[in-house]
């Protein structure tokens, strides 16, 4: 293993060691405090251009599952076809690994994918910074690198349109029956749902087939309101949604429907609400992990939540045709909308989990039932 370090913004240092794909690497540092759900949080494109932290201490000792692919052209246990995340540090890395759908080593997945894992970090110590000073861009080097490789540019992260980097390029259609095309399917049945894809989870996409929809799924910019369809669905994605006002704006002429279902998740979430005419900001050091707290405002129903995002909703800007859905019971922050009078909702979580739990799922069936 040969020597890395781990070079943050405010001239912080971490030593540790290589176990994945050596190359030095730039991007903005996160830490996620899920126990489990490696493979899926690091194929999740919501992760492009972060360096990912998993605090939980001992990580690869499940392996990584096959990367098969199903007939519809999604991965069976990944939440995409590539790991999105720039790279991932750990504290303790596992090369030995024991489950029951493990076929290869984190390191071996890292290796084959090109993207560094660096391990014997102190992640409690890097996390405490994170969360005191706020997510940092960061870099990682090798020590034995020549000086050339040392000098590792660093991104404006805030400053890139990931959404575009990470979004199909062109529009496919999915049946439940496992039919997929990139023309409208013939003798498709059932609902149709036009779902923007701002960097979608797999999952996301599994949830709505076995609902019987049949979902089209359309790059972020793309204007699909000439397409005829039952239900809007906005999905995850990763970066800034104030890079994203292409989507704001199809969005908005999606509205001029006022019976049209609208659904957003994450990402979703917060294009809705510009939609809406709220304002985004960004949070000091994000919500990434399974077990986020969320209450259905108005009741005292609460739910564990899985999270993945660095950007949120300002309750103080929503309309007054609009109203918070969900609230975080850690931080007060935004965790949905909902319009007062229009079947239209979102979550700033994931009811699709994947991994992580699966209280809020739900929320799938009420936006199947209003199609």
């Amino acid at each position: 293993m040969r020597n890395v370090i781990l070079i943050l913004d405010d001239g912080s240092r971490f030593h540790g060691k290589s176990f994945g794909y050596e190359k030095p690497v730039a991007g903005e540092v996160v830490f996620n405090t899920a126990m489990t759900g490696y493979p899926e949080s690091l194929t999740d494109p919501s992760y492009a251009g972060q360096l990912m932290t998993l605090t939980y201490p001992l990580v690869g000792n499940y392996g990584v599952p096959p990367s098969t692919i199903e007939s519809n052209g999604l991965s069976t246990f990944m939440e995409s076809e590539r790991i999105y995340a720039e790279a991932v540090i750990v504290s303790d890395y596992s090369e030995n690994y024991s489950y029951w759908n493990a076929v290869e080593s984190l390191g071996d997945w890292l290796k084959r994918e090109q993207v560094p894992g660096i391990t014997g970090i102190d992640t409690r110590e890097l996390t405490k910074l994170l969360r005191e000073h706020g997510v940092m861009k960061g870099k990682i080097i090798f020590e034995d690198s020549p000086s050339s490789e040392m000098e590792v540019d660093m991104p404006d992260y805030d400053a890139i349109n990931f959404v575009d980097k990470v979004s199909c390029k062109e529009v496919i259609y999915y049946a439940p029956d496992g039919r997929v095309s990139s023309s409208p399917l013939k003798e498709a049945k059932g609902k149709k749902v036009v779902l923007v894809d701002c960097g979608v989870k797999a999952h996301i996409i599994r949830c709505l087939l076995k609902r019987g929809v049949e979902v089209i799924r359309v790059p972020w910019n793309y204007d699909y309101n000439g397409l005829a369809f039952d239900g809007l669905f906005i999905s995850n994605g990763p970066g800034d949604p104030d890079t994203c006002d292409a989507a704001v704006q199809n969005i908005r002429k999606a509205m001029r429907n006022e019976k049209l279902p609208i659904f957003g998740i994450c990402m979703g979430n917060q294009l809705l609400s510009k939609a809406g005419g709220a304002k985004i900001y960004k949070l000091k050091y994000g919500h990434r992990s399974h077990n986020q707290p969320v209450r259905m405002v108005g009741t005292e129903r609460c739910f564990i939540t899985s999270q993945n995002h660095g950007y949120a909703v300002d309750n103080n800007t929503l309309t007054e045709e609009w109203e918070p859905l969900f609230v975080n019971m850690n931080d007060g922050s935004n965790e949905g909308i909902r319009h007062k009078r229009n079947p239209w909702f979102s979550a700033q979580f994931h009811p699709e989990a994947a991994g992580g739990p699966t209280d809020t799922e739900f929320l799938f069936d009420e936006f199947v039932k209003l199609l």
